[in-house]
């Protein structure tokens, strides 16, 4: 890795952490506004350095853990949760960038893979009942609609002929790959919202039975970097929604980069917006969807798809 490379890696995790930070605030004004009151508003001007406050609290108390617990794999989960959530944002497909994959979608696929296991150990090595059975939730979950999403990417990949973002990003010039699979792109954000643990999809962090999860035993620093890294996901996934389904190039807009920031910014909103319209599923309904419909869906599609290519192709 070059020193350039390194250098843009780095700018890259420390506006992503700031873009966590206040993302929170976002949120919380957010379901505020929609719940017809007001957000943090007491710290500073108009609550902005209120996500600054938070995290200096949740830095500066003591670090306490169970007194059971398993105190490596306890204090390594938050930690392997924030650097897979930060992994993910290697393939980027800036224009500024000192470089970039190209094999992102593999890269992607790897990476998140991998996120999983961060709730595992939290869950597992925390020594509680609650938290474990949040853990086995969230892993069932998650695998359940990675399935879904690998899928999808396949009809990415088969309309495209590539692995890379970048050329993904920059492929379709007069329309959105959205309005031409306008079902399959819905069936992403939904998977999207179910990966991320997101309401109404929250069962690792059920509060009404679990009290609050896989990580009920964190406090002080691991549960920020836990907080952080699951706002990392939101934020990435989202980037990966508008890069796929609503990239391309913007005939009236010069920035690319800005107007790709507004795409991303748009998505983490709507997955704001899902969390103060909807209540929580019934588990047995969640994974019914992903393997009752967005599996027979998917796999129906791409054998629809692949006949039309070959079709087309001879």
């Amino acid at each position: 890795m070059t020193v350039g490379s390194f250098l843009c890696s780095l700018l890259t995790y420390i506006c992503v952490l700031l873009g966590v930070a206040f993302f929170t605030l976002l949120e919380r004004k957010g379901l505020g506004y929609f719940q017809i009151r007001k957000g943090p508003n007491k710290v500073g001007l108009g609550g902005l350095p209120q996500p600054l406050a938070d995290a200096a609290k949740l830095f500066t108390k003591e670090l306490v853990k169970p007194t059971l617990a398993n105190q490596f794999p306890y204090f390594f989960a938050p930690v392997m949760s924030l650097i897979l959530a930060l992994l993910l944002w290697e393939v980027y497909p800036s224009s500024n960038c000192g470089g970039y994959f190209m094999w992102g979608i593999l890269f992607f696929l790897c990476v998140s893979s991998l996120n999983v296991y961060g709730t595992l150990l939290a869950g597992w090595a925390s020594n509680s009942k609650y938290a474990l059975l949040g853990a086995v939730r969230a892993v069932a979950q998650t695998i359940s609609y990675e399935v879904s999403l690998a899928l999808i990417l396949l009809f990415v990949l088969f309309v495209c002929s590539s692995f890379s973002f970048l050329h993904i990003k920059n492929m379709y010039e007069y329309v959105w790959l959205s309005v031409l699979l306008m079902p399959i792109s819905l069936v992403w954000f939904v998977s999207c919202v179910a990966e991320t643990n997101r309401a109404p999809f929250d069962f690792a962090e059920g509060e009404s039975e679990l009290v609050s999860g896989f990580n009920i035993e964190y406090s002080a620093g691991g549960f920020a970097l836990i907080f952080m890294a699951e706002y990392g996901n939101i934020l990435v996934m989202s980037l990966f929604t508008s890069i796929l389904f609503f990239g391309g190039s913007n005939m009236f807009i010069c920035d690319l980069d800005l107007m790709m920031s507004v795409k991303v910014l748009f998505f983490a909103f709507l997955f704001v917006w899902v969390r103060a319209t909807l209540p929580r599923f019934r588990y047995d309904l969640l994974m019914g969807l992903t393997w009752k419909s967005f599996l027979p869906v998917s796999l129906g599609g791409l054998v629809l798809m692949s006949g039309v290519l070959f079709l087309m192709g001879s």
